[in-house]
């Protein structure tokens, strides 16, 4: 991908206080993006680092706290891109999730579904509503990267209704990337594991280490992905590198996608 890829490019990014959000927006900051929208949902403090960073890399930022469930907020961050009259990239990148044993049934509820779903897979939907105008008003058509999960392409993970949510995402990225063209370019990551904090959220630290090399060791190139690892993909296909790539999904995993059974209806 050309250095300054990203130059002058307007871009929103949706859950980026910290983790993939983070590393995504100031990767594009660091190849030229005149200005990064930078959406939190809780962390006031954490997004506001992350604006720092971006500033550092010479980009205009504005941090806009919304909870993409909310259709309402998903509007707000939209319109916080409208001053520079486009957006040229967005990353869906705000996910949650609940941990259960996927044999537990009685570990999730309906509920459960529900709000996985509202964040995971509707909000991922609103904001590329909210912003699709401004995504078409780009001089080459808009991008949209989703982060869905290797989850949603095995059936493994954090949960059934994670694994579930991030199937649907995956399923939402062909047909929006149908619907859109040739106007607006829809693509997703799906991811493995990622060495965040989101993912030792509660545990002790010799359980992050376990957690992490038990990772490792079970994927063909023995790495524990860490954010810009996965981050490196998603800006490549929200650049012009993949000026004709749309209704792809990229997996982003170290290669642990290969123990299962083949991918031929990914």
């Amino acid at each position: 991908m050309a250095e300054g890829a990203f130059k002058d490019f307007v871009v929103v990014v949706t859950g980026a206080s910290s983790g993939l959000g983070r590393a995504v927006a100031l990767d594009v900051a660091r190849q030229g993006a005149k200005a990064v929208v930078i959406n939190y949902a809780h962390n006031l403090e954490d997004a506001e680092e992350t604006a720092r960073l971006c500033q550092a890399e010479g980009a205009q930022t504005v941090v806009v706290q919304g909870d993409v469930a909310q259709d309402a907020d998903c509007r707000r961050i939209a319109a916080a891109a409208e001053p520079f009259g486009r957006i040229d990239a967005l990353f869906n990148n705000a996910g949650t999730t609940k941990f259960a044993s996927h044999a537990d049934m009685d570990a999730v509820s309906a509920q459960d579904f529900l709000d996985l779903y509202a964040v995971n897979v509707i909000g991922a939907y609103q904001m590329v509503r909210a912003c699709r105008a401004l995504l078409e008003a780009a001089p080459q058509p808009g991008a949209v990267v989703m982060t869905a999960s290797i989850a949603g392409v095995t059936g493994i993970g954090s949960s059934v209704p994670y694994a579930a949510s991030k199937g649907a995402l995956n399923t939402m990225t062909l047909s929006l990337a149908r619907a859109l063209a040739p106007k607006i370019r829809v693509n997703a990551i799906c991811p493995g594991f990622i060495d965040t904090p989101w993912f030792g959220k509660g545990l002790p630290e010799t359980a992050v280490d376990r957690i992490r090399a038990n990772a490792a060791a079970g994927t063909p190139l023995k790495a524990a992905s860490k954010p810009e690892d996965i981050a490196a993909a998603a800006v490549f296909l929200a650049s012009p590198a993949s000026r004709h790539v749309t209704g792809e999904t990229l997996l982003v995993d170290a290669g642990s996608h290969l123990g299962f059974a083949p991918l031929v209806a990914r």
